[in-house]
């Protein structure tokens, strides 16, 4: 009787000594996912998911710092958990100045999940460095998705994806004429989120394409906001990119603004059909001055996804009469598929929803490569 009574207190007294939302993982449920025994080298402040995700949210809460140890462009690029800031273990000591100055405040460290180190090894050099509130999520980005929490991508992977003329969405949750129009990410479509509702028609139709919502940063929740819309709605590849529109003009300059014009021009030669582009004078645009044209690619979501021209946002033909307000009147926006087709009756639908676009349509057939590369050739 006195061993159980024992054994009974000192349950109660491990259950104290942590505050709400933490764990000690030799007292969990192997129920749950997110718990499991404790290993050699362990860091021993432990929290869960449901802790991590009191401070995951933006506005990023002040007097906190969630930290990926986890390599920036194998894993921290492509998918963290929002707020996050990346600091690799193996670069810890080059690194660690960019902490936070505190060292009250508290640092949430994570990474690839159980069977990952990198997170308690960081723990345990800034417990060195005199951080007193450290804790450690040790199940990591993993049990993060698996728990069906948002992710989060960089901006250098949201730029090599527009770079690479990548399949996706970018929406900026900004209002249009006070953010939006001012300067946004160049290829980005405007549904602010006071708007969503309204807008809805602007998301690609298949539920599947990869969906990225910024705002005006870490203090702007406009963008998580909107991106939870979306997964109610059913889209399945739904992230953020917490740093927004200020952080893309840190690293890479301001982007393209509502009135803004063309930085070069090449001359548009058309076909004996004027309103055809012909296929050497669109060649030389792609080559010389890609950003002097708008490209609409009106083929469906499934074909667009397998392949498409660099900078080309897809607006299927169904969608067009609806979608015309999207296109741009400052610069000729030329609408293809994949024989012609589909894209001269798209130029016809949006020539009358939207008189004020000058445009044209590629009249020829094209095939494209899994490497990005293409061929035209005529009809």
């Amino acid at each position: 009787m006195k061993l159980r009574l024992s054994l009974l207190c000192a349950g109660m007294l491990v259950a104290l000594s942590f505050a709400p939302g933490e764990f000690v993982v030799a007292s969990a449920s192997a129920a749950d996912a997110s718990v499991e025994s404790p290993k050699a080298g362990w860091y021993s402040q432990l929290v869960d998911a449901d802790f991590v995700a009191k401070y995951a949210v933006l506005p990023k809460p002040d007097g906190v710092q969630i930290i990926d140890s986890r390599p920036a462009s194998r894993k921290f690029d492509p998918g963290h958990i929002p707020t996050a800031m990346n600091l690799h273990d193996g670069d810890f000591d080059k690194l660690a100045d960019q902490l936070p100055a505190d060292k009250a405040t508290l640092l949430i460290f994570y990474c690839e999940g159980f069977e990952c180190m990198l997170s308690h090894n960081s723990a345990f050099k800034a417990e060195k460095l005199g951080y007193k509130n450290i804790k450690v999520y040790a199940a990591g980005y993993p049990d993060w998705i698996k728990k069906g929490n948002m992710g989060a991508v960089s901006l250098p992977f949201l730029k090599k994806k527009l770079d690479d003329g990548a399949p996706l969405t970018l929406i900026d949750s900004r209002p249009k004429e006070r953010k939006y129009d001012k300067g946004h990410i160049p290829g980005a479509i405007n549904i602010p989120d006071s708007d969503f509702d309204k807008l809805l028609d602007r998301l690609p139709a298949d539920k599947a394409s990869p969906l990225y919502f910024y705002c005006e940063g870490l203090s702007c929740k406009l963008s998580s906001d909107s991106a939870v819309k979306a997964v109610k709605l059913g889209y399945t590849q739904v992230k953020v990119v917490p740093e927004g529109y200020p952080g893309w003009v840190k690293l890479y300059g301001a982007g393209p603004t509502a009135g803004a014009a063309p930085a070069a021009k090449v001359a548009i030669q058309t076909t004996a059909d004027k309103d055809a582009i012909a296929i050497a004078s669109f060649e030389k645009i792609l080559k010389e001055a890609p950003d002097s044209v708008f490209l609409v690619d009106v083929r469906d979501p499934a074909e667009f996804a397998l392949g498409s021209f660099k900078g080309a946002i897809n607006m299927p033909g169904a969608t067009v009469e609806k979608r015309a307000g999207e296109l741009p009147t400052d610069k000729p926006v030329i609408f293809f598929c994949s024989a012609g087709g589909r894209s001269g009756d798209a130029l016809d639908k949006a020539r009358k929803a939207n008189p004020k676009i000058k445009a044209y349509f590629l009249d020829a057939n094209v095939k494209w490569t899994k490497d990005g590369g293409y061929a035209i050739t005529e009809n």
